[in-house]
């Protein structure tokens, strides 16, 4: 146990993290330079073509210092702040981490939030400077930033290239020596910690824990103890590039555990796994549960296909434990899920995924966040309003509270004045304003969530030419000013396109959306009226026109009467039409409002 070490690799977006744990396994000789690929640890097909890491990858390597053998298990992270869960998980099943600063472009903001959720659980942290060999690095100047951060010595700073491997082998001799050996008690009971799983089609799930204490044997019989369920461990075994089969794992390592599980709600992150022959008394603490920041409806296109969806969602959830689910069905789109997610690239992410692995096709409603109602008939009693549509009547609303965030930009000083009007547009509160060095500046803003969910990301990186970095702490609900934008396609609501907006913005918006769709939805032999209301009130409007059919065309020569017969029958059909026709509304449509302010 004394010489194993567990580590995790932390940093902002693009800072370098797949590149460097390639090298520490290139190193290590874990894999061999026929099996090395660029970010050899990014599995899944999306990760390789976007060039991100979206799940947390766990894997064993070997090393000999000064004559002794070390395991040494490693988890690379993501970086972008939509699957910061993933990080805290993988922070839990480590002792230490290296926090990755990039040469080139100094801390960010990512950087230091990760650095936090480390400190809060007593991580040994080891500075890395990397990408040391590129041409617009600036070492010294980096180095005095993560001085002042950290308040360490300027010699414990690392300097390390991923892509050329200087100083890695220095690193692997550090970590040994800096990260501490985990703690716990062989002859105890025993206690391990899940911190994520996957689900392999023929052998059921597969569980990824971190043993506490006691050890696990093959064969033995074992207590999930949330649910309470039991279970023989077929195969425990560590995780190398691909798994190995171990007949036991002790006190402090990492592994897998396969049971023959088939339901994926019997496995949850954070639960600890014990013996039946000798129970722990109580579970370890495992993590906190994931607040979704975004939910949209999923549906699948054809009706057919739910219980085909709702198989694909709890697959996923067992991958992604920061998805959450419910059942909802809809007017206009039948049945489906309420989802919950971190952000909108966590929810690009789960829209493709179950595309490709799960060959679903699916119509996504208008993301929204949630609200909190309160009736003028009982102002204390909470209603949770994840759906417009379930906004009360607003003769009998009292208040409408929305959700905020503290949110920290930092960027170079030339963008502050641009940055800063881009987050008081969106309603934002300037708190504080912090200089880093004399070119960077940290802003501190309090925003409505609702603003930040749709574009502000990508105008930020816009408006800064992409050296603005972004992360944010959910705050507060506070009362807003919020109303109940409907569509009306030919008089009829639909609800999927249905959404909460600030009443400053309800007019712009809906006069957006109605020009929008009228681009959309093609032409019928009717006109059909779009138009944006907030209860009875029409806020705006735009006609998609008939089209007409020239049913004059067979008549040629003769009386003008019979001209004049076939249009007033032409106008008696279209009367009709206009009563009883029904407009599909393209799937387009649904998407493109959701991009309004291209």
């Amino acid at each position: 146990m004394k010489n194993i070490r567990n580590f995790c690799i932390i940093a902002h977006i693009d800072h370098g993290k797949s590149t460097l744990a390639d090298r520490l396994l290139q190193i290590t000789k874990t894999i061999t330079d026929r099996e090395l690929q660029e970010q050899t640890l990014d599995s899944m097909d999306l990760e390789r073509e976007r060039g991100i890491t979206i799940k947390s990858h766990a894997i064993q390597m070997e090393y000999e210092y000064k004559g002794e053998k070390y395991i040494l298990n490693l988890i690379d992270t993501p970086g972008h702040v939509d699957f910061s869960y993933e990080v805290s998980r993988s922070i839990a099943a480590c002792e230490g981490a290296l926090l990755i600063v990039d040469a080139a472009q100094s801390i960010q903001a990512q950087t230091i939030s990760n650095l936090y959720l480390a400190l809060e659980n007593d991580l040994e942290i080891i500075p890395i400077l990397n990408k040391i060999d590129l041409p617009s690095a600036n070492p010294e100047e980096v180095t005095d930033d993560i001085v002042d951060l950290l308040g360490c010595d300027p010699s414990d700073v690392l300097r390390v290239s991923g892509k050329t491997g200087e100083g890695v082998e220095e690193l692997l001799h550090q970590i040994i020596e800096r990260v501490p050996a985990p703690e716990g008690d062989p002859e105890a009971p025993l206690q391990a910690l899940i911190f994520d799983s996957v689900y392999n089609p023929f052998r059921g799930i597969e569980a990824y824990f971190k043993v506490v204490n006691g050890q696990i044997k093959k064969g033995e019989e074992v207590q999930f103890m949330a649910t309470g369920k039991k279970y023989f461990a077929d195969e425990v075994g560590t995780l190398k590039l691909k798994q190995q089969e171990k007949n036991v794992i002790k006190t402090g390592d990492v592994g897998y555990i396969i049971s023959g599980i088939k339901v994926a709600s019997e496995v949850k992150v954070g639960d600890t796994i014990t013996s039946v022959e000798n129970p722990a008394e109580k579970p370890i603490d495992g993590f906190e549960e994931v607040k979704p920041m975004v939910f949209a409806g999923i549906y699948p296109v054809e009706t057919d296909d739910y219980e085909d969806l709702r198989y694909s969602i709890e697959k996923l959830n067992l991958n992604d434990a920061s998805l959450t689910y419910e059942a909802e069905s809809s007017a206009a789109l039948g049945f489906g899920f309420r989802c919950g997610f971190l952000g909108m690239l966590h929810l690009e992410i789960i829209q493709e995924r179950l595309e490709r692995e799960f060959d679903m096709n699916v119509i996504t409603t208008v993301p929204n966040v949630s609200y909190h109602a309160y009736k003028t008939g009982a102002p204390d009693k909470l209603i949770l309003v994840n759906n417009p549509s379930e906004l009360p009547d607003p003769s009998e609303l009292d208040r409408v509270e929305e959700p905020y965030i503290r949110a920290s930009i930092i960027t170079k000083s030339d963008y502050v004045g641009q940055v800063m009007s881009l987050c008081i547009e969106k309603r934002g509160i300037l708190i504080n304003q912090h200089y880093l060095t004399q070119h960077r500046v940290e802003l501190i803003f309090e925003l409505p969530l609702a603003e930040v969910v749709f574009d502000f990301y990508d105008r930020l990186k816009s408006i800064s030419r992409g050296y603005a970095s972004f992360d944010y702490q959910p705050l507060d609900m506070r009362a807003s000013d919020l109303v109940k934008v409907d569509i009306l396609i030919h008089g009829e609501p639909v609800d999927a396109l249905s959404a909460l907006i600030h009443s400053d913005n309800a007019y712009s918006i809906g006069k957006k959306m109605c020009e929008k769709l009228r681009e959309l939805i093609p032409r019928q032999q009717f006109d059909i009226p779009i138009q944006a209301a907030i209860g009875a009130k029409i806020i705006a409007r735009e006609t998609v026109k008939a089209l007409r059919k020239d049913v004059t065309a067979k008549c040629y020569g003769g009386d003008i009467s019979r001209k004049r017969k076939l249009l007033e029958k032409q106008k008696e059909g279209k009367k009709k039409m206009r009563q009883i026709g029904r407009v599909e509304v393209p799937q387009s449509a649904f998407l493109a409002v959701l991009k309004l302010n291209d």
